[in-house]
Parts: structure tokens; sequence; C-alpha cells
């Protein structure tokens, strides 16, 4: 009996689907318009695959991106094929006037919308989000959707509204054209400044979406009072200011909140949320609220979803608060200044929670919370906190996915210890593990991301890494590892992420690596040897290779992703392979100390976003590179066997650092354009470096500086240096140099340049170093040098300046060598008086610039005390070997702990700048 009723049902199932199916039939003429639009586009049928089967022998309904309904009016979706090759939306979809539904987003559109789109009267939902290059000038958008009264839902996500804001009058969206407009999403779209007063009468709106635009100048109280309706508000980085008004408790529809990524600020009202019980997700992630976290929000019983993470809310966090949130699965309180309370739960209540995801980051925890064991997790995050000893067994839950424990005081793995299949990321670098680590990876495994990074780790890489077969993201630096690299890492031939840089491996490369796609290669800082397989460099994007032993010649890299090629300090000779392709996208070059030799390839020039270039110390013979492009923030060159004058057309409006020294440059100063060096000029908060370019913020660079090799680990974006010495430059030093305010170093010494020191030297307020040693300088020192406050090193040694040394608090402090080697000089620090003029000597000094006969007891006994301190260490040096290997040991540890702190922070930048770009794709 019930096998029949199962069968009537079937049958019947089948009738009514074949019935609805016969009835949504396409209309003729609009199976004919939709062709005729098939033929004004131009696509490859590869990347638009919908198209591909649309003629006239099929059914127009059971085309791809083609739905009818029962009129056999159409829904057309062309969403995510590709039409680059059109350029714009065809004029043709202006007679498709039966669509009811339109989705032309991310399908390659650029140029303007066209006014056509306004004939389609009926339609009920509008989706054009796409790239910026699609835009609203003429007609803007009032005039597209001005007719589309039947209009619901309105999806702009990525248009370049500019024109909106330049146009104000002819850009607004009235609620007399779109009466029933319920959704409206205009994600991304350059909106910057007030919104027109129409916008706020669109009072029937559910769904507003208007992340990443500006809108710094919107008032919260007006988005609250205008939309009663509203169900889900995101406003995510929209630069919002102020406190969250009491008017958001009005909104009782409201399921779906999120204000993250704001300037907002603030305590949240302890009644804000009790009307809100439909919430079920709420984002309130990087803004600035403070103060306790309100009781309200544990009052609502939907709630999912709750994001309280990197703000400044205070107190103590009662976990037993959240037994009233029966449903929640996610928790973010991480990165305030919150102490977790789990005590007045007991162990029977841990069943009422539902959550998967939990992260407790920069808690103030100290040891891992009791309560996590009875959870099934699926996300953890523990970061950041002082958690100390051992990582109990009970952590590797058996739904486990996501595992952060990273930058605590973890010190090893407590047995035995269960890797579940399903967990397929674990960080914990910035821990203490130490000696060699042992994880049970099977084969099985889905684990693609590791990081072990910044520990204690020796011995050799750990065999159990070559179990994790579909490992993407790799990561043991900054430990103690050595040995060879294993060829087994090959097993993860979908490895795109490896860094291994800040260990003590040896060896060769393996060439094996080359079957894997790796993108990201990080080896800096070991003892590696070899050379560089040719095929390792094909799909690159970043390779770094610095601080090793590697020989023989740089291979071609054939790809155009470059962006970061660094083998610095190593043994590599040659000549630069002249190879860079047309759309070069390298940003960061540094090949310095090596041996290397010939000229710089022109076609450098056309790597029209390279921001760093570092050659120095090298043998290159060649002129000065002015094919080099605008954007470079720093160029090194010292060391070389550059030569001829430093003349070129190009402007560097970026330019920080310039290393020029030690070459065989000539030539007049004239010839240099300094004007056009912008950044040299600009205060702090108006420098033109973007934001996003890491490479120049967080790469360093090796200067000297005050006389002294200094190593650079940060390149700040209020540091310049100009740095001419030891070339052949003659004639007078400019006067625009004044102009470059923002300058901290000026080295023009070892030349030969005449005429007298420009008085709008005067002008760098924030110089600390000058050095126009061996030239051949003449006249007066001029008094404006007296007034650097921050000069802490002078030399105008070997000159010829004459006449009294300026006075000022500054230029006292100098010693006689400062000013050496000029006859004509007279005047405190020398010993020379100035007889014939009226300069009275500075305090504590007589007529002859000698200093008085007094004895200040507290100077004669700081300097017995550093004599008495600095001998005993030399004697102990001398004369004690044990003391001389462990002071010796140790000044080479500090300085390998620099070079490791160094390489941390850029490896830090870097990952973060890889996660950003990945999340950005998603």
């Amino acid at each position: 009996m019930l096998s029949n009723l199962f069968l009537i049902c079937i049958l019947t199932s089948s009738y009514i689907f074949t019935t609805h199916s016969y009835n949504n039939k396409c209309l003729r003429h609009q199976e004919i318009l939709l062709l005729q639009l098939k033929d004004e586009l131009i696509f490859d049928s590869s990347l638009s695959t919908k198209l591909v089967r649309w003629n006239e022998s099929g059914e127009c309904c059971l085309w791809h991106g083609v739905e009818c309904d029962a009129s056999g009016y159409v829904k057309l979706n062309l969403a995510y094929n590709y039409f680059g090759y059109t350029d714009h939306i065809p004029k043709g979809i202006g007679n498709l006037t039966y669509l009811t539904h339109l989705n032309l987003s991310y399908a390659g559109f650029g140029g303007q919308v066209p006014s056509e789109i306004s004939s389609l009267t009926r339609l009920a939902s509008l989706d054009i989000s796409n790239e910026p290059t699609l835009s609203f000038e003429h007609p803007n958008l009032e005039m597209v959707v001005q007719n589309l009264t039947e209009l619901r839902e309105l999806l702009l996500d990525g248009v370049n509204m500019t024109s909106l804001h330049e146009r104000k009058s002819r850009g607004h969206i009235r609620s007399s054209h779109l009466p029933n407009l319920t959704t409206l999403s205009m994600v991304g779209c350059a909106l910057d400044g007030p919104l027109p007063k129409s916008f706020w009468q669109l009072h029937s709106l559910s769904i507003l979406r208007l992340d990443q635009n500006n809108l710094s100048t919107v008032a919260l109280h007006d988005m609250f009072t205008n939309f009663p309706s509203l169900a889900t508000l995101t406003l995510s980085s929209c630069k919002l200011k102020g406190s969250i008004p009491s008017t958001f408790a009005n909104l009782t529809k409201l399921i779906h909140v999120d204000l993250s990524y704001n300037d907002l600020t603030g305590s949240l009202p302890s009644t804000l949320f009790y009307s809100l019980s439909n919430l079920v997700h709420l984002n309130l992630e990087s803004n600035s609220f403070f103060g306790n976290i309100p009781r309200s929000l544990f009052t609502l019983p939907s709630l999912l979803e709750l994001d309280l993470s990197d703000n400044q809310f205070n107190g103590t966090f009662q976990l037993d608060n959240f037994r009233s949130l029966p449903n929640l699965t996610l928790l973010d309180p991480s990165g305030n200044s919150l102490s977790l309370d789990a005590g007045n739960v007991n162990s029977s209540s841990y069943g009422d929670f539902q959550l998967k995801v939990l992260r407790l980051a920069s808690c103030n925890l100290s040891d891992f919370p009791d309560f996590i064991k009875h959870l099934d997790l699926e996300r953890l995050d523990l970061s950041k906190n002082s958690i100390a000893g051992e990582i109990p067994s009970w952590i590797w839950g058996t739904q486990l996915e996501y595992l952060d424990l990273s930058f605590n005081l973890l010190t090893n793995l407590q047995k035995p210890y269960y890797i579940p299949p399903t967990l397929h990321t674990i960080y914990l670098q910035s821990n203490q593990l130490r000696d060699e680590l042992h994880l049970p990876v099977s084969f099985e495994s889905e684990l693609y991301s590791l990081n072990l990074a910044d520990n204690k780790l020796s011995g050799s890489i750990p065999t159990f890494i070559c179990n994790a077969t579909q490992l993407i993201d790799l990561d043991l630096s900054g430990n103690k590892l050595s040995g060879s690299i294993p060829t087994c890492l090959c097993n993860a031939t979908i490895l795109s992420f490896l860094d291994l840089s800040g260990n003590k491996l040896s060896g060769s490369i393996p060439t094996c690596l080359c079957n894997a796609t790796l993108i990201d290669l990080y080896l800096s800082g070991n003892k590696l040897s070899g050379s560089i397989p040719a095929c390792l460099l094909i799909n690159i994007r970043e390779i770094d290779l610095s601080r090793n032993n590697i020989s023989g010649s740089i291979p071609p890299f054939p790809r155009e992703r470059i962006r970061l090629l660094d083998l610095s300090q190593n043994n590599i000779s040659g000549n630069i392979p002249d190879i860079f392709p047309m759309d070069c996208e390298l940003e960061y070059l540094d090949l310095n100390n090596n041996t290397l030799e010939g000229k710089l390839p022109k076609s450098l020039g056309r790597c029209t976003q390279l921001a760093y270039m570092n050659v120095g110390n090298n043998m290159m013979n060649d002129t000065f590179p002015c094919m080099l492009s605008p954007t470079l923030g720093v160029l090194v060159l010292h060391s070389n066997r550059f030569h001829g004058q430093v003349r070129c057309h190009i402007s560097w409006p970026n330019l920080q650092i310039l290393d020029i020294s030690s070459n065989h440059f000539s030539g007049s100063l004239e010839s240099i354009n300094f004007s056009s060096w912008m950044a040299m000029e600009l205060p702090r908060d108006e420098k033109l470096r973007g934001d996003d370019n890491y490479y120049l913020q967080e790469s360093g660079v090796t200067l000297i500086m005050k006389g002294k090799m200094v190593e650079l680990y940060k390149i700040w974006a209020d540091f310049s240096t100009i740095d001419l010495s030891s070339n052949s430059f003659y004639g007078e030093i400019p006067n625009a140099i004044g102009n470059l305010t923002s300058l901290h170093q000026l080295n023009f010494s070892h030349n030969a340049l005449n005429g007298s020191i420009p008085k709008s030297f005067g002008q760098l307020k924030n110089l600390e170093s000058v050095d126009l040693s061996v030239n051949q300088l003449a006249g007066l020192i001029p008094e404006e040098l007296g007034g650097l406050t921050f000069l802490s090193k002078l030399n105008l040694s070997y000159n010829k300046f004459a006449g009294a040394i300026p006075r000022g608090r500054q230029i006292q402090t100098f010693s006689a060598d400062s000013f050496e080697g000029n006859s004509g000089l007279c005047g405190f620090p020398l010993d020379i008086s100035c007889s014939n003029t009226n300069v009275s000597p500075p305090a504590g000094y007589d007529e002859n610039g000698e200093e008085k006969e007094e004895i200040e007891w507290e100077y004669v006994c700081a300097a017995v005390g550093y004599v008495v301190g600095v001998g005993s260490i030399v004697w102990l040096l001398l004369f004690c070997r044990s003391f001389r290997e462990k002071y010796f040991g140790k000044i080479e540890e500090v300085v390998e702990d620099m070079f490791i702190a160094r390489d941390m922070r850029r490896r830090r930048a870097r990952r973060a700048a890889a996660r950003n770009r990945v999340s950005r794709r998603q």
C-alpha cells in the first residue's frame, strides 16, 4: 500500500513539473531579442559559458542564464560571465521590455551605464554590481532609474558614483521614482560627503548596504530615523564618527547589523538592545567603543553571531551571561581590555552552548579556559595572550577546523595528542616551542596552513610535514632548524607560500620545489649555497634569498607578476638579465652586496610600480638610471662604478632615500632636479606615499649615518636622506636644497663643490646630520646653521671657510674636528681667537676661546667612573679568555637577534599583506 502511494506521489509531482515547464514557454519575440543581444556581445566561449548554447533550435527558457515566469516574461542572469571584449553594456538591452529581473553583475562591463535601461519598466530587480570601470556619468543614476517604478531591488556594488557628488543636482534617487524599493546596495561606490536629501525619503527600505564608502559626514541618527523598516543594515568601513544614538533601539525589525571598521566611539547604553529581539547578526568590530558590555545584549534569543573585537571595552566578561543566548554560534570579544570570568558556569551548563566559532585573542588569559573542553568548536582563536606551559591534549576537538594559539608562552604539546582530519589551519607562531616537534599528521590530512615561526625549534625540518600533501601555506621561519631542505616538501604540489628564513639551513635549494605552485618563497638568513634553480622563478611573486652563500648568476624570470626580488648579501655574479616585460609589476628589488657587473637593464623602466631599488656594493659600470619609474621611494647605488652626470628629465615625487655615494658621478649639482622630490618637502601628514605600499613601510636599508654604518629596520614616512659623497660633483650647492624640509641627513662630502653654504639651509629644521667636508666651499658659515636644534653631527672640515664660527646652542656642542682644515675660521671651538671681531665668547670661555679655569667636580667624578668602568672591560678582554669569548659571543648573538627581529617584522607585514590580497579576492 505504501509503495503504491509513493509511486502516485512521484507521478503526480512529475506531471506538475512537466505542466509547469510547458506553460513557462518563452515568447517568440523575447527569443529574437535575446539572440540579437547575443550578437551585440563579443565574448570568449570559455569565459562566457552561458551564451554558448543560445540558438533558435532550443527553447529559450531553458537557455543558461534565462528563466521565464508563467507569462513567458524573462529573467536574465549573465552574472560572472566575462564580456570585457565588449567594453560596455549593449544598448540593445533596452529592447527587452518584458524583463522582470536583470543581473549583469561582475560580467566585465565598463564605461557608461546606458540610459536604455530606463525602458525596462517591468523590472523588479536590477543588479549591475561590477568593477569601478562601470560608472554613471551622463546619464546619471536618476535618469537611468526614473521610469523603473516597479523596482524592488537595486544592486550597484562597485559602480563608480563619483560623478553623483560632482553633479549633486542630477544624481538623486527619488522615492517618487522608486516607490517600491526595499533593497539598495551600493558597496564600494566611491560615495563621498553628505548623501542627497532625496536618499532619506526611501522609507520603504528593508535592506541597505553602503559599506566601503566615505560617509564621515553622515549622522547615524538620520540613518536610524528615516528607515524604520530596516532588517539589514551594513555600513562597514564607512569612516563613520560619533556614538550610536538611542534611536537605534527603534529599529525593531533589525536582523543583521554590521558597523565594523569605523571610527565610532562612546559607551553602549545599557538598554540599547532590549527592543531588538529579532537581531541575528551584530558586528561592531574595529571601532573605539568603551565601557562595559551592556546587559541588554544578553536578552537577544535569536542572536547567532556577536563580534565585539578590537574596541576598548573593559570590565569583566561574564560567561554565565551567554546562557541566555542559546543559539549563539560565533562569539568574538577579542582585542579589548576584558577579563574572562567562567567561574559561575557549572559543568551541566556547558551543553547549553552551541558555539562553533570562539575568538578570545588579546583577552588577558594566562591559562586555557576550562569550559572550552566541553565545546564542540570548529574554530578557536586564543592568540596574543600570556598562556604558558603545555598545549592540552583536549584542545584537538574532533570537529576542529581552525586553531590559532600564536603569540603566547607555550613550550610543548601534552601527549597523547590527535590531529583531527578536519583541521586545515594551525597557527602556533611566536611561542616558546622548543627542540623537535612531531605532530601526527597523516597523508589523509586536510591541513593546508601551518605556522610554527618564531619559536625555538631545533634539529632538522620535522618529517611529519612531508605527510601534509595538501599544504598551501608553510612558515617555519625564525627557529634554529638545521640540515638541508628535505625534498619530501615537494610532496605538497600545491604549496604556494613557503618561509624557512632565519634558520641555520644549509645545502642547495631543491630543484623539485619547481614542481610546486610557489608564489611566495622566503629563505633568507640561512647558510644555503649553490645556484638558484632557473625554474624556481617561473610562477613566483615574491622571493627573498638574501643573506646566504648563494653563487652563480641571476636566472631569467619570465613571469611579469614578480613583485619582490631580494638576492642581497650573497655571492651572485654576472649581469642583471634585461628581460623585464612591458607589464612588469616589480615593486622591490634588492641586489646589494654581491659581485654583479655590467649595466642596469633598460627594461627596468617598464616596472611602473617600482618603489625600492638597492644595487649598492657591487661592481656595476653604468650611467645614472634616469629611466626608473616616478613611483621610486628608495634608490641606493653606492659603492659601484656609476659615472657621468645626474641629469634626468623625469621627476621622483616619492623619493625619500637617495644614496649614490662612492661612485664616479660628476657634473654640477644644478643639473639635479631637487625641487621635484616632493616627499622630502612635505610634512609627515601630507606624505604622498600610499598606506598600502608595505614594501616601503616595512623594508629596511643600510646607510652611512653620522659617520657610522647603520641598519634601518623600517623606513618611516617622515624620514629622508641624500648621500652624494665620494664622487666628483662640482659647482655651488643649489638654494633648492633648502626646500627639502623633511630632510634628516645630507652628505655632500669628498667632492669638488665650491661657493658658499646657502642660507636656505636654515629652513631644514629636521636636519640631524650634515657632512660637507673635503670640498672647496668658502665664505662665512651662515648664522642660520646655529638655529638647527636637531643637528647632532656637523662636519665642515677641510674646506676654505673663513670668519667666525656662528654661535648657537646646538653648534657649540661640536668639537674642533668639525671645523679643522679651514685656515680662515676662528672662534670656539677652535683655539684661534677672533681678535678683530666683536664676537663674544660663549659662556664659560674667555676671549681666546679657552675654557675658564673652574673645576666642576661632578664631571670629574663622572669621568673617573667612566675610565674605571671601561678600563675594567678592556683589561678583561685582553687578559681573560673566557670573558672575551662570552663577550664577543654575546655581541654576535645581539647582532643576529637584530637581524631576526627585522626579518620577523618584514615577514609579519608581508604575510598580512598576502592575507589581505587573499581576502580581497574572496
